[in-house]
């Protein structure tokens, strides 16, 4: 990852705002929907995210990301991380919304895993979720895996053209489990991108 051109770096701390809010955008209002669970008094889900962005360690860490800045501020972003060759089994107690979510991971063991790409509203079509899936099957070679995996919403089906575009296909779905998060989605569907060299 040191190896990035311009305009892609490796994230740090100044950019937790920015990754705050692209992880939001990548996963259609979700992550706003848990960090209102943990908010402390005074502070917004945006701050949780941010609290949650600026950690050393933790799959939404500065550390495993990578953003687009042209030198105006970031602009994209690409969150991800190497997942375990053997998955844990998903305990009894694992919060109902979260087990289709951690079925198809487990599907996608010893991938590299894209846990949030996205760019702002005005910021597409420039190519960088392109560029950034690029650095993600880099970093997935660079260390290794199988393949680079991501799980996407079929409420985002811009999204899933982008990664068929770059040689994903789908692997297997699971239906959503909402709560009382307010998507038009219903399906959730593991894509993959695997190679045998």
């Amino acid at each position: 990852m040191d190896s990035l051109s311009f305009p892609y770096r490796r994230a740090t701390p100044d950019d937790a705002a920015a990754l705050t809010d692209l992880v939001d955008i990548a996963g259609e209002g979700l992550a706003s929907y848990l960090w209102a669970r943990q908010v402390q008094e005074g502070e917004t889900p945006q701050d949780v995210g941010r609290r949650r962005a600026l950690r050393e360690e933790g799959s939404f860490s500065f550390r495993n990301a990578v953003v687009a800045d042209e030198g105006r501020g970031v602009v994209a972003a690409l969150i991800g991380y190497p997942l375990a060759n053997v998955p844990d089994p998903i305990p009894d107690d694992f919060p109902p919304m979260f087990v289709p979510l951690q079925e198809l991971e487990n599907l996608a063991a010893g991938t590299w895993y894209v846990n949030a790409l996205a760019a702002y509203p005005d910021q597409r079509g420039q190519g960088h979720g392109t560029a950034l899936l690029g650095i993600a099957e880099g970093l997935a070679r660079g260390l290794g895996r199988r393949g680079v995996s991501m799980i996407v919403s079929d409420a985002n089906p811009r999204a899933g053209r982008l990664y068929e575009r770059c040689g994903f296909r789908a692997i297997e779905s699971r239906p959503m489990v909402k709560e009382t998060w307010d998507n038009p989605g219903s399906t959730w569907t593991l894509m993959m991108k695997e190679w045998t060299d």
